[in-house]
């Protein structure tokens, strides 16, 4: 990498925005510290987009970056890296992969499932009825978790009684404040969750996708299904990104809701929808801040004449392109449910794009609306000022969202 003094990131993300700012000034690609690890952090949407989807940058640590039987040992963001899933892949590996999980994620598949999650959402909003009034409640324990958990659940075919050991090991998963001792023993514990589940679904397989992607791994023995290992990473990858990013758009959208009054005034007045609610959620307050890691495949020039050479790490930094002023003008931090241009990268770009979006999309549109119609006078139970964010620079949500409920 080419020298520059670079910019130390906050694990705790406790100054996320200010960050953004700072690397945004600092060019379309800044270099930054990831917890010892030298990275460029890709700020500009323009850019962002291009390097997602070249062949000049890879996410294969073990071919493309040198550092990796170092970082593997040591880094306590290793687990990032060293799955072998579709996360990681790069190529022929990246397509093999993902073609035997897209079916779980068509058209027809979410459609199939709107109605178990509009039950799953029902249920949580009447348990939620059922808190005595004046009395503040946790949404974010109390349905931004448990919502995702049960869909996903519902949809990999994790027993009932297995769920719940997913919740911390995923969390900790995001968690950029553990150290190396902390992240590889969460790590174990949460291969151990997923050998039981593996166990579970091959002695009674049914209609779900863990079972179908045991199959693929039993059945296809001419190098184009899963091996083992592939198979159990695809299974974290799945439970842990359908959940942990999920519970963080709910909880966004729920505050973004209750700060701006004006924007919940639109959507009352139907001059605005959930989805764009939930869209606008995406762009301004994305469930993921930074995504770890990719690798330039071959030097890459740069604006400026920087150069991202061959091997350098680069971090796709969604929040900061987000709100790129170059991308939505002078109003990129402001929070408008009629914003015409609706883009944003939330959920990646290119052959990484998030194949769960549509699912995600459904989950929070259903969340907020049975929400707020059974609770039109909903309000912060504090200040805004005192939510605290979770203890990480790649999830972004709160580590609790008190409120008050007024039922209709």
């Amino acid at each position: 990498m080419t020298r520059h003094t670079p910019l130390v990131l906050d694990p705790t993300g406790a100054t996320a925005h200010q960050e953004d700012r700072a690397l945004r000034a600092m060019g379309p690609a800044a270099p930054v510290d990831l917890l010892g690890v030298r990275a460029w952090a890709v700020t500009d949407p323009a850019l962002l987009r291009k390097l997602l989807t070249s062949p000049a940058v890879s996410k294969d640590a073990r071919a493309h970056w040198p550092e990796f039987e170092q970082r593997a040992a040591t880094w306590p963001l290793a687990l990032w890296i060293a799955v072998r899933n579709m996360f990681t892949a790069y190529g022929a590996d990246h397509r093999r992969l993902r073609r035997m999980v897209a079916p779980a994620f068509s058209s027809r598949r979410i459609d199939e499932l709107r109605p178990a999650v509009e039950a799953m959402v029902t249920e949580l909003i009447d348990d939620l009825a059922t808190v005595p009034a004046g009395q503040a409640v946790d949404l974010r324990e109390r349905l931004a978790y448990p919502l995702p958990i049960a869909v996903i659940g519902h949809l990999m075919g994790v027993p009932r009684d297995q769920r719940a050991g997913f919740r911390q090991l995923v969390d900790g998963v995001f968690d950029t404040t553990l150290t190396p001792e902390e992240s590889q023993a969460n790590a174990v514990r949460l291969y151990g969750v997923l050998d039981e589940l593996i166990a579970t679904k091959t002695a009674d397989p049914g209609d779900d996708m863990t079972s179908l992607l045991i199959a693929a791994r039993d059945e296809e023995s001419d190098g184009t299904g899963f091996t083992g290992e592939e198979l159990r990473d695809t299974l974290l990858l799945m439970i842990s990104a359908g959940y942990e990013t999920t519970v963080n758009v709910i909880d966004q959208a729920i505050v973004a809701m209750l700060t701006a009054p004006d924007q919940l005034d639109l959507v009352r007045a139907g001059k605005a929808g959930w989805y764009d609610v939930v869209e606008e959620t995406l762009r301004h307050e994305p469930a993921v801040k930074h995504l770890p890691l990719r690798y330039a495949v071959t030097d890459i020039e740069l604006p400026g004449g920087r150069t991202i050479a061959r091997g350098d790490a680069i971090l796709a930094s969604y929040a900061a392109a987000n709100r790129h002023p170059d991308w939505h003008g002078d109003s990129a931090d402001a929070f408008d449910v009629t914003r015409t241009v609706k883009d944003h990268l939330a959920f990646g770009h290119g052959v990484h794009f998030c194949l769960g979006a549509p699912l995600a999309r459904l989950e929070v549109a259903e969340a907020l609306r049975q929400l707020f119609d059974r609770f039109p006078g909903l309000s912060l139970a504090v200040p805004a000022g005192e939510l605290r964010p979770v203890a990480s620079l790649i999830s972004n949500g709160h580590q609790e969202l008190p409120v008050l409920l007024t039922p209709a």
